[in-house]
């Protein structure tokens, strides 16, 4: 599996933000971790020239090179890093490195200053208008990156690809299971024609459908599915199958069914544009779900509301309480 397909810690879309930058003449540091592609539109001048989706400092006139550092929305095991220079031709950077850090709460930028800064990717060189992908060997709990560009120049997004890492002691009795800021997972689905199956555990509402899930039109007497691995085990007490937006094209039915087939909502019918919740009844913890929609079409969330068993809770700690904090 290409370390792409894993979740990008740093998105706004989990909560991700730029926390500092030393320059950001020519183009905001918060379009790093803008979650949709980056676009560009030719001959588009403000007041400081062209117009550019992503992160631009000033031309350099002295020795150095320029950082911004991002903290992840979702902490966790960083498995791989794009560095993308989309759009930048003339005006990316040569070389840059990015660097990781685990620093509990929530640090200024002073404090993020001194805490405990280790490579994930050694200093490489960059091409320009190009998704340079780095592969990280990941180990240490990672809750900030630290992008360096060498010596200036332009980034449009950077991607800090990994599993989460949720510390349980700021979990609830009561978490959706499924979120993919918690570590949620799809693990395989019939089809993605018109939207990722991924997005169907993201954080908050969808704004449109596409920010949903969505398969083609099928033409045979089959249906779609989507196959979830839970962030940990538990057990499901309530399930939301949201079809907002989806209006001439949502599901007429819906099922949902643990790893070993045992029913957890029977086939059920659905409106279109309608957050559905249903109250679960089962015996055991499950770490799995299997969502079949009948027989295709859209949805925007996926919910699986429950309780962490006790062995979960643990494992999740483990992260946190093996190694000691960063400073901050």
């Amino acid at each position: 599996m290409s370390f792409e397909e894993l979740l990008d810690l740093a998105s706004r879309a989990v909560g991700g933000s730029v926390v500092a930058a030393n320059d950001e003449f020519f183009a905001e540091r918060d379009n790093l971790v803008n979650p949709w592609a980056p676009t560009f539109t030719p001959r588009t001048f403000g007041a400081k020239g062209q117009v550019y989706d992503g992160w631009e400092t000033r031309r350099r006139r002295e020795p150095g090179h320029d950082h911004a550092v991002l903290r992840l929305g979702a902490p966790g095991h960083v498995h791989g890093v794009v560095v993308d220079t989309a759009f930048f031709t003339g005006n990316y950077p040569p070389e840059a490195s990015v660097e990781g850090c685990r620093a509990d709460g929530y640090p200024s930028p002073a404090e993020l200053a001194r805490a405990d800064w280790f490579p994930l990717v050694e200093r490489a060189p960059l091409q320009g208008d190009t998704r340079n992908r780095f592969a990280v060997d990941a180990g240490r709990l990672v809750t900030h990156v630290r992008l360096t560009i060498h010596p200036d120049g332009g980034v449009a997004r950077l991607r800090v690809h990994g599993v989460p890492a949720p510390d349980p002691r700021l979990l609830p009795d009561t978490v959706d299971l499924a979120a993919a800021e918690l570590g949620g997972r799809v693990v395989d689905c019939s089809d993605r024609f018109y939207g990722s199956p991924g997005n169907l555990l993201l954080p908050g509402l969808a704004a449109s459908m596409g920010e949903g899930w969505e398969t083609r039109r099928r033409r045979d007497d089959g249906n779609d599915w989507v196959q979830v691995r839970l962030a940990a085990p538990g057990v499901i007490a309530l399930a939301e199958l949201d079809t907002s937006h989806f209006k001439g094209n949502a599901p007429g039915w819906a099922a949902l069914t643990g790893p070993g087939g045992e029913p957890l909502l029977a086939r059920t019918r659905l409106q279109p544009d309608t957050r559905h919740r249903f109250r679960l009844s089962h015996d055991g913890p499950v770490d799995g779900a299997r969502l079949d929609i009948y027989p295709d079409g859209g949805m925007a969330r996926l919910r699986l509301y429950g309780s962490l068993t006790p062995a979960a809770r643990e494992g999740l700690a483990a992260p946190w309480t093996d190694q000691e904090a960063g400073e901050g």
